[in-house]
């Protein structure tokens, strides 16, 4: 990636923070839902309001976290979020009672409004401006692996250690790798900001301008839509393959290459973007994670669709990562981009927030 050498370590270094937190925070948890489930005796129910709620809060906290950026805190923003997740999954650990592990997601949800994508790719855009898409889709890259980390890495640790032990590993790491790395990524900001021009004034009634505008909503629905399909798969894949009577290790490995697959995807955009637009890519991505889904349905009876549901789910997911913040900012403008993206961000998180309730839900009434 072109530019100057505190930029290229900023975002190499908040690539490599986003593996951590990803795979600590979010990833943790669909890795582990069988496993709270078997030895906590809660139900999926239970256990997946709890993941919600951490996401609704996240999602809730977005347009705080923009504004905050947009007022350039973004490196306390990032840095704050990512000590109170490791703090949280510490606390996480020691968990004996439903009100525990609740309290424990919501304060990760909080956590994870201030050091997951959204914040960082405002960060990002907002100090890089016209470098910004660039740098973003080697953020996304980078982090698509956190999956690939997350699950067999989870599945190892509890094999060995327990999930007790597990879990305070992950906030372990969170504090000595992931925190590190987002110091070292913000490192750079000031500087950066310096050779920028001017930001603007984050005016209340300019937001207000924006999300007046239809597009605006057609944005955030089109997405959050994506955020609800992609939430309601990802947190619940273990079981639900468990039920089709897959083999837990290919299971797994299927849950495991989803990451990869988001960084080919990636890849591929990055190879035919000169050619067509970035509003093309997004069509085309809903259209591959719409075919994954009938896929994946008949994947119990041919094993090549459960292939194709990987690849096609991941690849098709992973662009809207990039995709979702370059449209927004193509279409609506760089102006008070945090916390416009902030606000693109509640309806994506809150459909991400609902997934995992409402699949255990139609889990309970006729199964996966």
């Amino acid at each position: 990636m072109a530019g100057s050498p505190p930029m290229h370590r900023m975002v190499w270094c908040l690539a490599l923070g986003q593996v951590v937190v990803w795979a600590a925070m979010y990833y943790s948890f669909p890795a582990m839902l069988l496993v709270w489930e078997g030895e906590l005796g809660w139900s999926k129910t239970e256990l997946s309001g709890a993941f919600s709620l951490s996401l609704v809060l996240s999602g809730a906290l977005a347009p705080w976290s923009g504004r905050l950026i947009d007022r350039d805190k973004g490196k306390w923003v990032l840095i704050g979020g990512t000590t109170l997740g490791a703090l949280s999954l510490i606390g996480l650990s020691a968990v004996t009672k439903v009100w525990h592990f609740y309290f424990f997601w919501g304060l990760l949800g909080i956590s994870m409004a201030g050091c997951l994508y959204e914040p960082c790719f405002a960060v990002i855009t907002r100090v890089l401006t016209s470098n910004s898409r660039r740098a973003i889709t080697l953020v996304t890259l980078i982090a698509g692996f956190a999956g690939t980390v997350s699950f067999p890495s989870c599945h190892a640790l509890v094999e060995w250690y327990g999930w007790r032990a597990t879990v305070l590993i992950l906030g372990s790491v969170v504090i000595m790798v992931g925190l590190p790395l987002m110091w070292l990524g913000c490192a750079a900001l000031g500087e950066e900001k310096s050779r920028n021009s001017p930001r603007p004034s984050a005016r209340t009634q300019e937001v207000f301008t924006v999300m007046r505008k239809p597009v605006f909503w057609c944005i955030a629905g089109g997405f959050a839509l994506v955020a609800l399909n992609h939430g309601i798969l990802i947190t619940h894949l273990l079981p639900l393959l468990e039920e089709r009577e897959i083999q837990p290790q290919l299971a797994v490995f299927a849950a495991s290459m989803i990451g990869p697959m988001q960084v080919v995807g990636r890849l591929v955009m990055m190879g035919v973007e000169r050619y067509i637009s970035m509003m093309t890519i997004a069509v085309l991505s809903f259209v591959a994670v719409c075919i994954a889904g009938f896929s994946l349905w008949g994947a119990n009876s041919y094993a090549v669709l459960l292939i194709l549901f990987v690849v096609l789910q991941g690849a098709g997911y992973g662009v809207t990562s990039i995709t979702r913040p370059v449209v927004t900012s193509q279409i609506l403008g760089k102006r008070n981009f945090g916390v416009i993206s902030g606000m693109i961000a509640v309806p994506y998180i809150l459909f991400s927030a609902i997934a995992p309730i409402i699949a255990a839900f139609v889990w309970g009434f006729g199964g996966y």
